[in-house]
C-alpha cells in the first residue's frame, strides 16, 4: 500500500512545494530595544525564535491535506508563507495555481466597507475583473446567507457573519488552491457542513485543500494526508489515524524533539514517563487526572459524605498510553483511583458520558456489572478500570464519576465528580444520533427466475 502511495506521488504533480523553510523572528523585552537594532545600535539585545526550522513538504494536485499540532508549533505560519503573508528567512516556497486563502477572520476587509463592496474589493485584489465579480456575486450572497447584513458596514458583523461571508468569496472565485485557518470553527454548525460539503465537492473537481484544525473529526474524516508539526519542526507525514494518533502522543509526551532523536514518536514507555514529568508527578501516584491536566475541569461540581475520595482519574487508549482523545471504534479504558476513610460494606464506583449540552448519554457502575461486591475498611485504596469500545459519535465529552452505597438500604453519596474530564471523540464516520449501531450493510441483486409454465 505504501509503496503504490510512493508511486502514485512520483507521476502527481506538486501544487505547493516548501524546500527547507525556515522562519526566525527576534524576540525584544521592551520596545527601546527594538528600535535600537532597527538602527543598528545598542548591540544584540533579542532572542531568536524558529517559528519553522528546515521543513519540507509536497502537497499535490487534487489532495486535500490538514495540519495539526500544537499552539505555537507553526501551523498559521507556514500558511501564511505558502500564501505570500510573509516571507520565509530562508528556504524556498513553489505555488502551482491559484490560491484563495481563509487565514483570519476577515483578512483583507476593510471594516467601514459593506459587505457588497468588500466582496469586490476582495475579487479585484484576487485579479478579477468588475464584470466577472458581477457574474460571482450571486452565487457568493446565497453561500454567505447573511440576508441584509450583507449592505451594513462589516464592522458591525458579528464574528459568524464575518466568517460567512469571508468564505463565501473565498470559495466562489474558482481557486485552484483553497487554504483555510481554523475559520470554519467560527461558524455555526449548520454552516460548518454546508462548508465541509463544498470541501467534497471541490475534491470532486480535483483542487487541492489545505487546511488547519483543532476538530481532529474533521481532519480524520476529510484529509488525504496530514502533516504533524511540533515547536517548528515537521514531526512526521501520512494518513491521519497514523497522525492524530502520533498528535495524541505529542500531547502525551511534551517532548523536545532533536537531531539526535532519529525517531520523532516515542515508544508507550516513554510517552508514559515524559507524560509524568510534564505533569510534575510519577506514573503511579495520586491524583492522576490525564496527560498534562489540560482535559481536566478544575471547577468540576464535586460533594459527598467525606468517607472515601477520589483520588485519580485518567483515560488511556487501546495501547495504554493517556490521552483526551479517543478514536471511535477503538477500545479504552477509564481508570479511577479511589481512598477510604470509613468502613463501607458495598461501595458501587460510576462513570457516566454526558454532551456538551448537558444530556447523559452513557455509563455503568461496579453494581450493574456485578463486577465488586465486597466491602472496604479504612486505609483501603482502589483502582478501578472500565474497558470498553468507543462507540459514541465524533464530538466533545464530558465524563463524571462517583462512588456511592447503601447503609441501611438508604443511598448514599461518598464522593461525585461531575464534569471532571473531556475526552474528545475522533470519527471518519459519524452516523444518527448519539452512538453507532456498528451496522454491517450488504447489497445484493434479486435473482428472478422465468416461470415457463
Amino acid at each position: 500500500m505504501e509503496e503504490e502511495r510512493i508511486r502514485v506521488q512520483e507521476v502527481a504533480i506538486p501544487a505547493i512545494e516548501i524546500s527547507d523553510v525556515v522562519k526566525i523572528y527576534k524576540l525584544y523585552d521592551c520596545l527601546r530595544d527594538r528600535v535600537k537594532d532597527a538602527f543598528g545600535i545598542g548591540g544584540k539585545k533579542y532572542r531568536i525564535h524558529y517559528a519553522l526550522n528546515g521543513v519540507s513538504l509536497k502537497i499535490y494536485q487534487g489532495e486535500t491535506v490538514g495540519i495539526i499540532g500544537t499552539n505555537g508549533s507553526g501551523k498559521s505560519t507556514i500558511l501564511k508563507i505558502i500564501t505570500g503573508v510573509l516571507h520565509p528567512t530562508s528556504g524556498e516556497v513553489h505555488v502551482n495555481g491559484r490560491i484563495s486563502a481563509l487565514l483570519e477572520l476577515g483578512a483583507g476587509f476593510n471594516q467601514e466597507y459593506n459587505g457588497i463592496e468588500n466582496v469586490y474589493l476582495n475579487g479585484t485584489m484576487m485579479g478579477f475583473s468588475e464584470k466577472e465579480i458581477d457574474e460571482k456575486l450571486p452565487a457568493i450572497l446565497e453561500f454567505a446567507d447573511i440576508g441584509d447584513y450583507v449592505y451594513q458596514p462589516v464592522k458591525t458583523y458579528s464574528s459568524g457573519m464575518f466568517v460567512r461571508l469571508a468564505f463565501a468569496v473565498a470559495i466562489n472565485i474558482e481557486p485552484e488552491i483553497l487554504i483555510v485557518d481554523e475559520a470554519l470553527s467560527v461558524g455555526d454548525v449548520f454552516f460548518q457542513a454546508k462548508c465541509y460539503h463544498k470541501f467534497e465537492e471541490f475534491k470532486q473537481q480535483g483542487k487541492t485543500i489545505v487546511f488547519v484544525s483543532h476538530d481532529l473529526s474533521s481532519i480524520s474524516r476529510y484529509c488525504d494526508r496530514v502533516f504533524l508539526l511540533n515547536r517548528g519542526t515537521l514531526l512526521g507525514e501520512g494518513k491521519p489515524k497514523a497522525m492524530i494518533d502520533a498528535y495524541k502522543r505529542v500531547l502525551v509526551g511534551q517532548y523536545d524533539f532533536s537531531e539526535q532523536n532519529q525517531d520523532p514518536l516515542l515508544n508507550d514507555k516513554e510517552v508514559l514517563k515524559a507524560a509524568a514529568g510534564a505533569a510534575g508527578r510519577e506514573t503511579d501516584g495520586d491524583a492522576e487526572s490525564g496527560p498534562a491536566g489540560s482535559e481536566v475541569n478544575p471547577k468540576a461540581l464535586e460533594y459527598g459524605t467525606g468517607q472515601a475520595s477520589i483520588s485519580g482519574y485518567y483515560v488511556t487508549d487501546d495501547r495504554g498510553v493517556r490521552t483526551a482523545a479517543v478514536m471511535k471504534g477503538s477500545v479504552f479504558t477509564l481508570h479511577l483511583k479511589v481512598k477510604f476513610y470509613d468502613y463501607i460494606p458495598a461501595p458501587i464506583f460510576a462513570f457516566s458520558f454526558k454532551n456538551v449540552m448537558g444530556t447523559e448519554i452513557t455509563g455503568t457502575n461496579t453494581a450493574i456489572e456485578k463486577a465488586f461486591l465486597g466491602s472496604v475498611e479504612p486505609g483501603d485504596e482502589k483502582e478501578i478500570t472500565f474497558t470498553q469500545r468507543m462507540n459514541l459519535q465524533g464530538g466533545e465529552y464530558l465524563l463524571s464519576f462517583g462512588v456511592t452505597g447503601y447503609r441501611n438500604e438508604v443511598f448514599e453519596v461518598y464522593h461525585r465528580l461531575y464534569d471532571a474530564l473531556n475526552i474528545t471523540v475522533i470519527s471518519d464516520k459519524n452516523t444518527v444520533g448519539f452512538y453507532d449501531m456498528d451496522s454491517r450493510v450488504t447489497v445484493t441483486d434479486v435473482k428472478h427466475t422465468e416461470n415457463n409454465g
